[in-house]
């Protein structure tokens, strides 16, 4: 059996214009775990190229010390915003750091688009990652190596990434739930205010309000007319019109920003809707389907197994929890209950500012 930290560590690496929210996921999660725990098995530091503050997107500066005085890490998340524009000669002492981390044998991980500094490190090469919309696809293109996902977070060995906002949330659930079991996901869950985890096939969705940075207005208008018919769908036709560009400008436009035509995400986004209601509500089958835009009951679960691999009566099963517990990658012993990490005498490193 392999020998588990008595305290599981975090380094928590800060970019200028990290995303607040990002990092308060991975806080509070990481604190509630503690707390839920029977005794505390996760500590965290922040982490930064240089010691002192550095500003979130938000406006808001963070303190954090310099990588040289960081303690023995067993994970490490970098927290980043934005495309990449790192110079080489800046970027090099951190990537240096990052692949020590790695020899070291610490779990790594990005969030918002962290997962690009662990790309250029070389440290992805054949494992799935996501980041936040729209730098995915910028992150695809300059790393064919890397299987670059649109979904909200990748769990992959040691390799852990996200979007931004809550998606860090999700993803340190889904980490927990590996290691704890799903008791602690249940937990969780209910410690922070959320209904449900997340499952690990969910897309990203844009923003509507307004574009992403980097993205397309005229995306971001598409996507609403979307999510504006999703009871009567609109043919691609009428959605190109409608934002003033040509269908085929239009299916370029998703497919450079989304990896997917429009009819496809339209599908996506009528069946995530269906899928929110067949757990939520106690509509009939059919009633969803109709009100998700599906002309039959037989469309409609045909559909729904393609995407899901089990169709709506399946998901409304008792067997459905622990199929979702699985998508999610919690694994779940039968009628065991959730191990807890054993802590020893050794006390966190206090002369940082541990988070």
């Amino acid at each position: 059996m392999a020998v588990v930290p008595s305290l599981w560590r975090f380094g928590l690496l800060l970019r200028p214009g990290f995303g607040l929210m990002g990092l308060a996921g991975v806080l509070e999660t990481l604190q509630a775990a503690n707390q839920l725990l029977e005794q505390p098995a996760y500590d965290s530091v922040l982490l930064a190229a240089q010691a002192g503050a550095v500003p979130s997107a938000e406006g808001v500066a963070v303190l954090a010390h310099a990588l040289g005085t960081a303690p023995r890490l067993e994970g490490v998340l970098v927290h980043a915003d934005g495309p990449w524009r790192e110079s080489p000669v800046e970027a090099a002492p951190l990537l240096a750091w990052l692949r020590q981390q790695a020899a070291a044998q610490a779990v790594l991980g990005g969030v918002g688009t962290g997962a690009a500094w662990l790309a250029e490190a070389g440290l992805l090469r054949g494992h799935r990652a996501t980041a936040q919309w729209p730098h995915g696809a910028a992150l695809a293109e300059r790393h064919p190596e890397v299987i670059v996902s649109q979904q909200l977070y990748e769990l992959d060995v040691t390799r852990l990434s996200c979007a931004g906002h809550r998606a860090s949330q999700d993803l340190l659930i889904a980490w927990l739930g590996q290691r704890h079991g799903e008791r602690l996901v249940a937990e969780l869950l209910a410690a922070l205010g959320r209904e449900q985890l997340s499952p690990r096939e969910a897309r990203q969705r844009l923003p509507l309000a307004a574009p992403a940075r980097g993205g397309s207005a005229k995306l971001s208008e598409a996507v609403a007319l979307m999510e504006a018919n999703l009871g009567e769908p609109l043919p691609t036709e009428e959605i190109a019109r409608l934002v003033g560009v040509s269908r085929r400008q239009l299916e370029r436009l998703f497919k450079q920003h989304l990896d997917a035509l429009p009819s496809r995400w339209y599908l996506e986004l009528r069946l995530e809707r269906a899928r929110g209601m067949l757990r939520q509500t106690h509509q009939s089958i059919l009633q969803i389907a109709l009100s998700c835009g599906f002309a039959s009951g037989a469309h409609f679960s045909n559909a729904y197994r393609a995407r899901y691999g089990h169709t709506p009566r399946e998901e409304r099963s008792p067997r459905a929890a622990a199929w979702r517990a699985a998508q999610a990658g919690v694994s779940v012993p039968p009628g065991a209950p959730p191990a807890v990490l054993d802590r020893s005498a050794d006390e966190p490193n206090r002369d940082l500012p541990v988070a």
